[in-house]
Order: structure tokens, then C-alpha cells, then sequence
């Protein structure tokens, strides 16, 4: 579903909502991060004392070699042993400091950003069906997967040194400006005209940035579809339309890709010019300041060593400019998920319900999709608790939103729908689902074993409770023909078993949930007549003492159940027994049957 930026959000800039994303996932990390922070000060302060001891060498020597310098102390062996040994103790705190400091924010950085995938996880879990009919799988992988990755990398990668660059660039000028005021002015100056470069630069390689990572996440959603339909794609030879497909959106996220990096190598050369334009203006002032007698020569060595640590920040400030613009532009897409409000949850007050009987009840419900016309109109409708009814009708009529109504997978825009008499809007999510089992066209199963796949149905049922639900699903015995039987590992969304057996799996399934209403949406649809009469046998077992909706075009399974709805235009034409509904043999029941089997007096009294 692609969205709108609302004004809001347009003034709010990308690395500002990539922190205000980031920012509910750093509570836990917080004595983590001062620790780093801690061991970042004290890097920054060996870094500004590692200088010292080669002035106080250089003036000595100067000052032994005949040179006037003020303050300078005698040039001897111990002096220099001792300046050799605080630079060699000075190094190696500092790099102690650097490989804590680094170590304790890559550990905070990992952990936020595995805080904020399950975030992102389960708040795209939590989106309605019709988020996710719209939205692409492939780029939603990507924005869960890449582009939180390259948060956690970037803030690793740029975020520690950007802190510590800044740190050390405040810390080196306020030590400078006590040296000599009037050469820190050259690095106020760079400093300034760096700003200014960067500023303008940053925001288009966010943009460029952001259109790379759009790109990648289309090459994620095409190479999910088509693998995905590997069999169509093959079948229909479409493999070289796709390859050409794949490979438009390749070279335009390449040509994306490059532009970004041109704009952050430009501002890394610029910013090279920069740096050596300051050291020059430094190396002359200071020299001329020397030979004045402002300055002793180590004071100017100490200087240029600031010059050349300070401008380090601001080399590697445009270098992690650009890393942290395409951090900016990743979480600016991660951001745009989360900003999707979930449009079906738990209402304020909401409660639970342990066991429910199964009565259902739609009152004058008018239903649809998004801001698409209504589906149901004013439907009103009661089914007892226990009762099995097949919906019939037209494809489109609405018949599988009632199903999706009862299961608060959408909401009516105008009535209400009753589960034992309360309105499952009232209710919360978790336990009125749990009161549902789903048998889909397509059964989906999940990578992993059979029994791991059965036991979706109730996480915490016994082996013993898993095989018994596949004995009355007609499966175990299928089940036990592999090597492996419930250990049998199955293919992505059950590729290596039949349609039938994935069927009876699926009944398995729900079996096990033990759930008091059931929903059997087209659920024999595509079987081979063996297959079906299996899945039916499962079927008589699963629906014994629940209520049952079953959504079909199939006449033997409507003639099994209880009652017939026939729904048509969003509104319900026919409604009782399937005995009832024969009775007038020109009627739309009875030749709707009669198009199927030529005797339906037969087929009824084998349903029954």
C-alpha cells in the first residue's frame, strides 16, 4: 500500500525519524552506552595528550641546539626516555579506550537492532489483510531484513566514529585556541565551510539514497514473484520477460547507487581540498608566528598535530555523511511501516473469552474493502451454535466476508457481529481467534517438520494429542508412509505433499486447536475425487460439534451441511435446509445442483 507523506512528515527530516525510531528501543542500553561513551571520553583525551611529549622533546633539543626557547627543559637522556614512554603509554590507553568504546556500542547497536526487527516484525504482523494485499512481500523483507541491517551497520560503522570526530574536533579547538587564537580562526573557517558543504550535499544523497534502497526492494519483489511461481513462470516461458523486468530495475538501482556514491566522493574531495588549504594557511602563519617569537617550534608541531587530528573528523565527517544519508534514507522506509496503524486491534477495555459456545449473529452488517463499495448490504443473519451452514452463491457475493467479519479479520462499517451475543469488537484479538479454526482453498503449511506444522494449531499439545488429530484427519496414516513420518521435513509452504495431504494436515491442524467455530473456505476445491472424499471423511470428523462455515461452489459439500445460504450482490437470496431448498425444482438451489449431478436425491442421502 503505497502512502502519502503528510505534511508532518515532510518537515520532519529522515535521520530525525530514523532516531525517533530508534529512540523507544535504547532503554535498556543505556548503561551500555555510557560505558562506551565513558571509554569514548577518555579515548579523546589521550588523543589531545599524545602530542605533549614530542613538543617537550623538540623545544629541548631546539633549545640545546642553541635556540632560544622559553620555557623549554633541558634536553637529556631521561627526558627522552620519559617522552618515548608517556607517548608509548598514552597509545596504547588510547587505543584500549577506542576498542572499548567500539566494542560496547557495536553490542548496543545489535541489540537495538534486534529490539526494532521484532518491532517491525510483529507491528506488520498486526496489519489488515488489506495492508497486505496491496503491499509488496518482497520489499516489506527488505525494509525488515536490509534496511534495519544497515541501521545496526551504519551506527556501528559511522555513528561511534561521528561521535567520537565531533568529540575530538570540539575538544582539539578549545585546546588550540589556548595555544594560539589567531591560527584557530583557519579551523573555525574550515570548519564552517565544511557545514555549508555538507549540508546541501547530505540531502541529496538521502534522496539518492533513497530511491537506491526503493530500487533494491523492487528487485526483492520481482525475484519473490517469480520465484515464488516458478512453476507458472516456467510453464508459460516467461523466464525471459522477467529476466528483462529484473534487469530494467537492476541498472536503474545501479544508476541510483552510483549517483549516491558520486555525490559522497564529491564531498569527500571537496572536503580534501578543504582540509589542505587550512594546513597550508597554518603552516605559513605558524611559521611566520615562530619566527616572530610568538610561538616556541614544538608549540607549532603540537599545532599542526592538532591541525591534522582535527581535520581527520572533517574527512571522515563527509565520509560518514554519506553512510549515514543512506542509513537516514533505509530508516526513513522502516519508519514509513511503522507509521501504518494497524485499523483492526484490541479496543480500549477489551476482554477475553475462554470457551465460546459458537453462536453467531450479523446484524443489519454493511461490509467491504478499504474505500471500495460495500460487499454486504444490511445483511442480518443467525446461526446456533453447532450448526453447519454452506454459503453458495455467485464469486464475489460477499460470501467469504462474513467469514472474515466472524474472525475480525475486517470490521462492518455499519451493525454488528455477535459471538454468543458479544460483539467481537469488544473482545480482544487473541482469545476470539482462538475460538476460530481456518481450512483455506490452500492449506499453507511452514517450513519445518510435519509435526511442527500440526502443532500450529495449539503450541503447547502433546505428541500424543498431535498424532491423535491426524488419525481423525485421515492423515496419519499417509503420515507414517514416509521414513521420517511426523519428523518428515516438508518443502516451503508444504511444496512435497499432495494437495490432499496438505489438506488433511491443515484439518489436523484446527483439529487440534479445538476450536468451537470453523471455517472451510473452498477447502476441496482442486482435489482429484479421491482426494476429496478424504478430505470430506476429515471434514465430518473436524465438524461434529462445532459450528461450521463453509464457503463452497462444490454441491455435495452444501448438501452435507445443515442449512444453505445462498448469498447474491451482497445480500442473502435463499436460506434453509438443503431438503427445503430442492423442494422447488425449477428454483436457483435445486438447478444449481442439478447442473452438478444429474440424481441430488442420491447425493443427499449419501451426505446424510
Amino acid at each position: 500500500m503505497k502512502k502519502k507523506k503528510s505534511p508532518e512528515k515532510l518537515r520532519i527530516g529522515p535521520l530525525r525519524r530514523t532516531l525517533g525510531i530508534l529512540r523507544p528501543h535504547l532503554g535498556g542500553q543505556r548503561l551500555l552506552m555510557s560505558g562506551g561513551v565513558t571509554a569514548l571520553l577518555f579515548e579523546v583525551a589521550f588523543r589531545v595528550a599524545e602530542p605533549w611529549p614530542v613538543k617537550f622533546v623538540i623545544d629541548s633539543v631546539t633549545a640545546s641546539l642553541g635556540a632560544r626557547v622559553d620555557g623549554a627543559w633541558s634536553a637529556s637522556i631521561g627526558l627522552l626516555v620519559a617522552c618515548g614512554a608517556a607517548v608509548l603509554v598514552i597509545v596504547t590507553l588510547r587505543a584500549l579506550s577506542n576498542y572499548l568504546a567500539t566494542v560496547a556500542f557495536a553490542l548496543a547497536g545489535s541489540r537495538v537492532a534486534t529490539k526494532l526487527r521484532q518491532h517491525v516484525f510483529a507491528h506488520v504482523q498486526s496489519l489488515p489483510r488489506v495492508y497486505h494485499s496491496r503491499a509488496r512481500s518482497g520489499d516489506l523483507v527488505q525494509r525488515l531484513v536490509g534496511d534495519v541491517g544497515k541501521l545496526q551497520e551504519v551506527a556501528v560503522t559511522a555513528g561511534l566514529p561521528l561521535l567520537a570526530n565531533t568529540i575530538t574536533l570540539v575538544a582539539m579547538a578549545v585546546v588550540m585556541l589556548w595555544l594560539d587564537p589567531l591560527l584557530t580562526i583557519v579551523v573555525v573557517l574550515a570548519t564552517i565551510a565544511y557545514a555549508i558543504s555538507a549540508t546541501g550535499s547530505s540531502a541529496q544523497i538521502t534522496d539518492a539514497s533513497r530511491k537506491t534502497r526503493r530500487g533494491e526492494g523492487q528487485l526483492a519483489n520481482i525475484a519473490a514473484e517469480s520465484l515464488g511461481a516458478i512453476g507458472v513462470v516456467q510453464a508459460y516461458g516467461l523466464q525471459s520477460e522477467l529476466e528483462s523486468r529484473f534487469g530494467r530495475s537492476n541498472k536503474k538501482t545501479l544508476k541510483d547507487g552510483v549517483l549516491a556514491r558520486r555525490l559522497a566522493a564529491g564531498l569527500e574531495r571537496r572536503t580534501d581540498v578543504l582540509v589542505g588549504t587550512a594546513t597550508a594557511m597554518v603552516l605559513f602563519a605558524g611559521g611566520w608566528r615562530v619566527m616572530q617569537g610568538g610561538m616556541t617550534p614544538g608549540d607549532l608541531v603540537i599545532f599542526l598535530t592538532y591541525l591534522k587530528t582535527t581535520m581527520k573528523p572533517l574527512r571522515d565527517m563527509a565520509k560518514y555523511t554519506g553512510r549515514i544519508a543512506r542509513a537516514a534514507a533505509s530508516g526513513e522506509r522502516v519508519a514509513d511501516v511503522l507509521d501504518v496503524v494497524p485499523a483492526i486491534r484490541d479496543a480500549d477495555g477489551a476482554r477475553s473469552i475462554d470457551r465460546a459456545d459458537g453462536a453467531i449473529e450479523l446484524r443489519s452488517v454493511t461490509a467491504g474493502y478499504d474505500d471500495g463499495a460495500p460487499v454486504l448490504h444490511e445483511l442480518s443473519l443467525t446461526i446456533p451454535a453447532g450448526q453447519r451452514v454452506a454459503f453458495v452463491g455467485p464469486s464475489g457475493a460477499g460470501k467469504s466476508t462474513i467469514s472474515l467479519l466472524v474472525s475480525r479479520l475486517i470490521d462492518p462499517e455499519s451493525g454488528q457481529v455477535m459471538l454468543d451475543g458479544n460483539d467481537v469488537r469488544e473482545l480482544t484479538l487473541a482469545s476470539l481467534r482462538a475460538q476460530i479454526g481456518f481450512v483455506p482453498q490452500e492449506s499453507v503449511l511452514f517450513t519445518g517438520t510435519i509435526r511442527e506444522n500440526i502443532r500450529f494449531g495449539r503450541l503447547d499439545a502433546t505428541d500424543a494429542e498431535i498424532e491423535d488429530a491426524a488419525r481423525r484427519a485421515q492423515a496419519h496414516g499417509f503420515i507414517m508412509g514416509f521414513d521420517d513420518g511426523y519428523e518428515t521435513e516438508i518443502g516451503e509452504r508444504g511444496g512435497t505433499l499432495s494437495g490432499g495431504q496438505r489438506q488433511r494436515i491443515a484439518i489436523a491442524r484446527t483439529m487440534l486447536r479445538g476450536a468451537a467455530v470453523v471455517v472451510l473456505d473452498e477447502a476441496t476445491a482442486g482435489l482429484d475425487p479421491e482426494s476429496a472424499t478424504e478430505v470430506l471423511a476429515a471434514f465430518d470428523e473436524l465438524t461434529a460439534s462445532t459450528t461450521t462455515i463453509s464457503i463452497t461452489h462444490d454441491a455435495a459439500t452444501a448438501l452435507a451441511a445443515d442449512r444453505v445460504v445462498w448469498i447474491e450482490s451482497g445480500r442473502i437470496r435463499l436460506d434453509g435446509t438443503p431438503e427445503e431448498l430442492l423442494q422447488d425444482e425449477a428454483g436457483l438451489f435445486a438447478t444449481w445442483v442439478h447442473q452438478q449431478w444429474d440424481d441430488p436425491q442420491v447425493l443427499l442421502e449419501r451426505a446424510r
